[in-house]
């Protein structure tokens, strides 16, 4: 079968996608580990006399799962996780994946940030040359430097970057925010890494807003379910997150589940979905050849669209789009503006998904009622990211499939959730906004930066560069941006940001580009409190409590910007008259209290004691308003209507600068995007990808070896692909592009279609960056590309063009 295997070529391994992935390796006994039933990971025998101390995990990975921390003679033994089933708010479980329950190694890694650091005077940045310094030196120094540059350039030249691996719970970066808002604000990012293409690229043009968004709870029996680059049960698997809903859904309900996917992930491998295997970044075309079949076969449902739709036709445009032939059916008929119709065979050249299962997807989803059409958020992380996600968001409204019980937007996957509030940060007297992937830019770039080329919000360019950066919670600089070389070399001039503090829980190569380094504590390690998870229609609290004393020099960030702001002569606004940061846990969680009143929940002090509560709530089952009546319930688009015809990206498509390879379309159409499906060159023979792994959230818990073990960093290749260039299962890789070289291992598997590479991404950064800035520890971010898309100006980073070699050691 081996032979067999090898000597298929890339169209054959597509065309028979389905009977190869039976064959492929499910990596069973992995998963098993990282399901929310699996034991806990006991490190050390239970004993009579431990504490029993209650928290939760905190990271980003859209859930907040309880861990229940045994700690015996001051230090944590092991750790369980959510146990209550008793009781009116102890239900539902919420069980932790292993990333949660692995927390014992990772609080005492030897990675750990321990005491505040200053950079050597006379060394460079990214040289990593430190000397430990006292709290009140560094707090002297940070708030000096506030100082400094707010007097020299105004608040605008102060910028907060995104808490990415802190997320979760009432604080995060949000004391920063207060502090400075304080002291006349500072510039504001939009868009996150995340999501940013689907949330301002797409979304308020066909929505005005994330309109139509259900959770998988509201899954009906015997449904079908279509999730385009979507992969819950991979980074969102735990009992508080979609993976364990669709899981539910699919064991008990009998839901049918389509994956489609350049990777054969977990819903798939151990969930039993079927697998269209599709090429990185058209997923744009196939909704096309689809488009094409739903309306060639009559199978297109007109009255929702003529009531409902703006765009799908002639009849249906805006008034002023009239005449000329550009509406979505022109498009897709071939009598649009690039006279090419977009039938079901041109779809499977682009995609190499089989024509006739294009056809036949098709006739599913029109006979299906009703219709669960979602994405995750892989499809948007393309440079086609703005318009791939809406035209994927285009198949739910042709067979009128959103809106109702049972369907979704077309977009990803919605809640109903608690409603807990963050610490307040008050208002900033700065409205100017950029879009959070280009912060190197707005550092670089500054007043270049303008509305028509950058995305500015809220004025006409950037006043000035960024010259403070404070960099709480996140592994930005030297890990989770694009294209490392091109930042760090930014980040090296000290005549551009003249300022950077990195502020975390441990040593990653990003500190190395900071000026003053300060240790914090985990989440796990001071007092805490968040809502249950993101997406899964469920209300729940989790009330964290230390689960020791702060070891060395490690201090918590509320205390500190308190002492920050007594410096700079606002701690009493700061702090509303001292309080603490147990305070102001205490503090939300009575307001939210009060706001719910009819969920008559616990105390506090009785929350504390239960350690957590999570209850299910009835998710909707009513007809969306809109639906309902169109006209006394509009959506906020421009029209009032769903958008398959955007006027605002027309009127943009005329006056923005836009960059190689870029389009801004009223309607969303099909285009390769820069250094997209294409576009490779003998040089640069793959698709690169980097997707999100069970083991790690963005790059926290990167250097957990437990979950390293279970979960390593390696390049998946397909055996197709290896054959040719000598590459066997674990033999040394390097990856290469125009941006860099990194170094991995090689994972040959048929649960990646052919011409594709694809690598987890979040490993830690690791390069002599004076030298050949060849990176050893296997993160993707080395070789991407810092081209963006063209409406959100999000990340396009999650692919790239290059190659794969086999080297030695």
């Amino acid at each position: 079968m081996k032979d067999e295997k090898l000597s298929m070529n890339r169209r054959t391994f597509v065309k028979a996608g389905g009977a190869l992935g039976a064959l492929a390796a499910t990596g069973a006994g992995a998963t098993a580990a990282f399901t929310a039933a699996a034991p806990a990971l006991a490190v050390a025998d239970e004993g009579a006399d431990d504490t029993i101390v209650w928290t939760h995990c905190h990271v980003n990975c859209g859930g907040a799962c309880v861990l229940q921390c045994h700690v015996r003679d001051g230090e944590l033994a092991y750790v369980e996780s959510d146990t209550n089933g008793d009781g009116a708010f102890g239900g539902v479980q919420a069980r932790a994946c292993l990333r949660g329950r692995s927390i014992r190694p990772w609080l005492s890694s030897a990675d750990r940030l321990n005491y505040p650091m200053r950079r050597v005077a006379g060394t460079a940045r990214g040289e990593g040359q430190y000397e430990r310094i006292s709290w009140d030196e560094a707090l002297d120094t940070i708030a000096s430097e506030f100082k400094r540059v707010v007097d020299t350039y105004g608040n605008e030249a102060v910028f907060i970057q995104e808490c990415s691996g802190v997320e979760q719970n009432i604080m995060m970066n949000n004391p920063f925010f207060r502090l400075f808002n304080l002291l006349g604000g500072e510039v504001t990012r939009y868009g996150s890494y995340s999501s940013a293409s689907i949330s301002f690229g797409a979304y308020p043009f066909t929505y005005g807003g994330s309109w139509g968004k259900r959770s998988l709870k509201t899954l009906q029996p015997g449904q079908l379910v279509v999730m385009f680059g979507y992969a819950p049960n991979d980074m969102r698997m735990s009992g508080d997150g979609e993976g364990y809903d669709l899981a539910v859904a699919m064991k008990q309900k009998g839901v049918r589940a389509i994956v489609i996917d350049p990777r054969r992930n977990e819903t798939a491998a151990n969930l039993g979905a079927e697998w269209i295997p599709i090429v990185p970044g058209t997923d744009a075309a196939l909704a096309a050849g689809i488009a094409h079949e739903l309306i060639t076969q009559a199978l297109v449902d007109h009255e929702f669209l003529n009531t409902y739709c703006v765009g799908f036709d002639e009849a249906t445009l805006p008034p002023e789009a009239q005449g000329k032939n550009l509406s979505y059916c022109d498009y897709i008929l071939g009598t649009g503006y690039d006279k090419v119709e977009k039938t079901p065979e041109w779809a499977s050249k682009i995609t190499a998904v089989p024509a006739e299962r294009i056809v036949s997807l098709a006739h599913e989803i029109a006979e299906a009622d009703p219709c669960f059409i979602c994405q995750g958020l892989g499809p948007q992380r393309h440079t086609n990211g703005d318009n791939a996600s809406r035209a994927i968001m285009v198949l739910p409204q042709l067979v009128g499939q959103v809106g109702r019980p049972g369907t979704n937007s077309g977009g990803t996957v919605g809640n109903d959730d608690i409603g807990l509030s963050s610490l307040p940060t008050g208002d900033n007297p700065i409205e100017t906004k950029f879009p959070n992937f280009l912060w190197p830019e707005a550092i670089r770039d500054g007043e270049k930066l303008t509305a028509t080329n950058a995305g500015i919000k809220n004025a006409d360019a950037l006043k000035c560069g960024v010259k403070f950066l404070v960099n709480y919670g996140n592994n930005m600089m030297a890990n989770q941006n694009a294209d490392i070389n091109y930042t760090t070399d930014i980040l090296r001039d000290e005549s551009l940001c003249e300022f950077i503090l990195q502020y975390d829980v441990a040593w990653t190569d990003s500190c190395n580009w900071a000026d003053i380094v300060l240790p914090d504590l985990t989440p796990q390690e001071t007092y805490s409190l968040s809502a249950a998870g993101e997406n899964n229609d469920v209300y729940g609290i989790r009330f964290g409590q230390p689960v020791s004393e702060p070891a060395f020099e490690r201090r918590e960030v509320y205390e500190v910007c308190g002492e920050l702001a007594k410096r700079l002569g606002v701690y009493d606004e700061y702090s509303e008259g001292g309080l603490t940061r147990e305070d102001w846990c205490r503090k939300l969680y009575d307001e939210l209290r009060e706001e719910q009143a009819d969920l008559d929940l616990p105390t506090y002090d009785e929350g504390v004691a239960m350690g957590s509560f999570t209850f299910e709530v009835e998710p909707s089952t009513e007809v969306d308003d809109f639906i309902a009546d169109p006209v006394a319930n509009p959506l906020e688009t421009a029209t009032g209507k769903i958008q398959i015809y955007s006027p605002e990206l027309a009127e943009l498509a005329e006056t923005w600068e836009l960059g190689e390879g870029d389009v801004i379309s009223a309607i969303p159409v099909y285009y390769p995007g820069f250094d997209g499906p294409g576009t490779t060159t003998e040089e640069f023979p793959f698709l690169i990808v980097d997707f999100h792994a069970k083991g790690t959230v963005h790059s926290t818990y990167a250097h957990n070896e437990v979950l390293h073990k279970l979960s390593p960093f390696q390049a998946w290749i397909n055996p197709i692909d290896a054959e040719p260039l000598g590459i066997a299962d674990g033999d040394a890789v390097a990856l290469k592009s125009a941006q860099g070289e990194m170094r991995t291992i090689a994972k040959v598997t048929n649960r990646v279609i052919p011409g594709t590479i694809m690598h987890p991404q979040g490993a830690w950064h690791s390069a002599d960056m004076a030298g050949d800035r060849i990176d050893h520890g296997g993160c993707t971010n080395t070789i991407t590309s810092r081209h963006c898309n063209p409406v959100s100006k999000g990340t396009g980073q999650h692919s790239v063009i290059g190659s794969i070699e086999k080297v030695e050691g």
